[in-house]
């Protein structure tokens, strides 16, 4: 299927729009929507939050008469069933469009190529796989869960130069600068959970929430504490929902973490240690697209043993620590370099001071 430059310059506007949705949608995906009549935008709009109105709808009320006989641009097939709110395809079909066109199927389950046959069968003409990998990449948390069942782990750490991030007495404040740190919540912000283990809870006493930036929602904040060794009067049982990811089920020490908040979980592996991957299940299953996680290096390096990064997001700092100083990841010696972690750069720019890296695993 070939599109026009319009169509290209519409479905660019669609995803611009559906990017203002970054931080509030959860667990929805992020959609924007343009109508088109003549050649000129009638009407426009974005899926804000979960439960509201979907960017069809927005973007239809705008228009108002105006959408009969025009293009229809959204960056997600629209939706067949009814959930919170009614179908977007009905809505369509009721404001009398004449074309839509979808720059990706939706992977749920509950739609999955219905929504264009809904249009079809009221004979409006569709298309999708405009821009495709761009909206794929705006929901690519919603994309895993729906079709890993499981969320889009992002690891997030911080490093020297020589690639230290932390000293042998756990302190790590601060190696890299504010506005890497500002940016750093920026990516928390669009995850759905932020993740870390007990050390990093015991060394830096983490509040991981969201402050450098506003916004409107907090994301899960997820621990993997093995032996329920939370302190009770750590920070990040303070002020928003808390996960405890556990693998001993001492009923005492779980009362007394759920009086202060905190939600437990036991998910224990054949090693006496919290089942990751099941953990990451049990996550998609509570609608967590996008995980973040900030911890340190034993965690990080499970993860990475067990599969479940996606995404690196590396923040260099311009100093150098030594070699008596925590590195990044705790993984098993190499004897021969064919076993090395191949990755591919997405993205390399400065953050003030620093520099960011985005890499994925290969």
């Amino acid at each position: 299927m070939s599109f026009s430059a319009v169509d290209h310059g519409m479905m660019a506007r669609a995803l611009q729009l559906a990017e203002r949705g970054l931080w509030t949608t959860s667990p929805n995906p992020r959609v924007g929507c343009v109508i088109v009549r003549a050649g000129e935008i009638v009407g426009e709009g974005w899926h804000v939050e979960a439960g509201g109105p979907h960017a069809e709808v927005h973007a239809l009320r705008a228009a108002g008469d105006t959408a009969r006989g025009a293009t229809a641009y959204v960056t997600l097939e629209p939706c067949s069933h009814t959930g919170r709110t009614p179908p977007c395809a009905e809505a369509l079909i009721a404001a009398g469009v004449s074309r839509v066109v979808a720059a990706m199927r939706d992977p749920n389950p509950l739609v999955a190529g219905q929504g264009l046959a809904m249009l079809q069968a009221a004979a409006i003409e569709t298309a999708s796989g405009l821009l495709e990998n761009e909206a794929g990449e705006l929901n690519i948390g919603f994309v895993s869960r729906m079709t890993r069942r499981r969320p889009w782990l992002r690891l997030k750490t911080a490093a020297s130069l020589d690639g230290k991030t932390a000293l042998n007495n756990g302190l790590s404040q601060w190696i890299t600068g504010p506005d890497a740190r500002q940016d750093g919540h920026r990516w928390r912000a669009r995850a759905c959970a932020i993740l870390t283990g007990i050390g990093t809870v015991r060394d830096d006493d983490p509040q991981l929430n969201v402050r450098a930036v506003e916004t409107s929602r907090q994301p899960l904040r997820v621990v993997v504490d093995s032996r329920l060794e939370m302190p009770l009067t750590a920070k990040i049982l303070q002020g928003g929902p808390v996960l405890i990811a556990a693998a001993v089920n001492d009923e005492k020490r779980a009362n007394l973490l759920r009086s202060a908040g905190a939600e437990v979980l036991v998910l224990p592996n054949a090693a006496g240690k919290v089942d990751l991957k099941a953990l990451l299940e049990a996550l998609a299953q509570r609608g967590v697209n996008e995980v973040h996680a900030e911890a340190g290096f034993k965690l990080n390096g499970s993860l990475m043993r067990e599969g479940l990064v996606d995404e690196l997001l590396l923040y260099l700092a311009p100093c150098l620590i030594g070699d008596a100083a925590s590195g990044l990841f705790n993984l098993p010696e190499l004897t021969t370099l064919d076993g090395k972690q191949l990755l591919q750069l997405r993205d390399v720019r400065q953050i003030g001071q620093d520099i960011r890296l985005i890499a994925r695993l290969r």
